[in-house]
């Protein structure tokens, strides 16, 4: 009677099993807990400087992604008077209809969905971007996942196509990193911040356990949050009077005003060359007294644009993309220097 179109059942690893496993220093965990008090901080206004949350649109390839945050921990030491900079480290890839689904899922892009291997290979990666001295932030879409990463993690997102999800404001209310609630795929802010009120609160769901028990997980709710605009279907979300009109519907719901604009996605009609027009943007709401932005999200890579996944996996192009179109490595730097 059950499971009449499975067609297989794979246990995994438990999350205490593949922490002890790949265990991760003294010094690295001091910085994911430094990173996450630093971003509070922003969020309350107590620190005057924005978060950036920049990096590749997904991980493909952990070397090329250890090049990129080598050259971004050299970055950070630069920028850091005016930006606090997050590595956008994102292994997990929600689809419109079907496609490949990120790292974790399926890390030898041959649809064999190693998850145990995805697994392990990004927890081995966050690890060493960690030992870089740089803080790492990803978007949870599989629920179970945290278990296995988020105590790697600095800074979480809850994606446009799951804000609206039950399961996953339930998951928010109980990380122990700020969270980024994404506006809907059609723009609609609302359910951002429909999304902001329920996390915040306690909740009851199912989970599992660091043993990988199914278990009922009661959680605190987590005040550390905000929205990030996205833009939408009808187009972009992060000029002056959308801002604005953002921050007031924040404050009339009850919740703190703070935004991240996040300059790909819609923001850019998914266009790399748009992403600094959208940044310089942001950057002069700031310094005309927008203190509530607190914060940037950029897609940039080694190498501009991005490139189908081949079947032919030597055709890969190193350090470019196989999701969303990003910045090139020269423009991310350039801006960050404000050059």
């Amino acid at each position: 009677m059950d499971n009449l179109r499975v067609t297989g059942l794979t246990r995994l690893i438990t999350p205490a099993q593949i922490k002890k496993e790949l265990p991760t220093s003294a010094a690295a965990l001091q910085l994911v807990l430094e990173s996450r008090e630093t971003e509070r901080r922003i969020l309350r206004g107590e620190d005057p400087r924005m978060v950036v949350v920049v990096g590749p649109c997904s991980i493909h390839d952990t070397a090329a992604a250890l090049e990129y945050a080598q050259q971004l921990a050299e970055l950070k030491q630069k920028v850091e008077d005016r930006f606090y900079i997050v590595m956008r480290v994102y292994f997990e890839k929600p689809r419109t209809t079907i496609g490949w689904k990120g790292f974790i899922n399926d890390p030898y892009l041959n649809d064999s969905c190693n998850l145990a291997q995805g697994i392990a290979l990004a927890r081995k990666l966050l690890i060493n971007i960690l030992e870089l001295g740089l803080p790492t932030g990803t978007e949870f879409l599989d629920p179970i996942i945290p278990q296995y990463i988020s105590d790697l993690i600095s800074w979480a997102a809850i994606g446009a196509r799951t804000t609206e999800s039950q399961t996953h404001r339930e998951l928010a209310s109980g990380l122990s990193m700020p969270v980024g609630f994404k506006n809907g795929t059609d723009g609609s802010i609302q359910t951002a911040i429909d999304a902001l009120r329920s996390a915040r609160v306690p909740h009851s769901f199912l989970g599992i356990d660091q043993d990988g028990c199914t278990s009922i997980v009661k959680t605190t709710g987590n005040p550390n949050h905000h929205i990030v605009l996205r833009g939408g279907r009808e187009g972009s979300n992060y000029e002056p009077h959308h801002t604005a009109a953002a921050a007031k519907a924040l404050r009339e719901a009850g919740l703190s005003p703070a935004i991240m604009v996040d300059c790909s996605h819609s923001n850019s009609g998914k266009n790399p060359h748009r992403q600094p027009l959208v940044w310089n943007n942001i950057l002069q709401q700031r310094v005309a007294g927008r203190t509530d932005i607190m914060g940037a999200m950029l897609e940039s890579n080694l190498h501009f644009g991005n490139q189908p996944l081949p079947q032919n996996l030597s055709q890969l192009r190193y350090g470019v993309s196989i999701t969303d179109a990003c910045m090139d490595w020269e423009t991310t730097e350039r801006i960050l220097l404000g050059q």
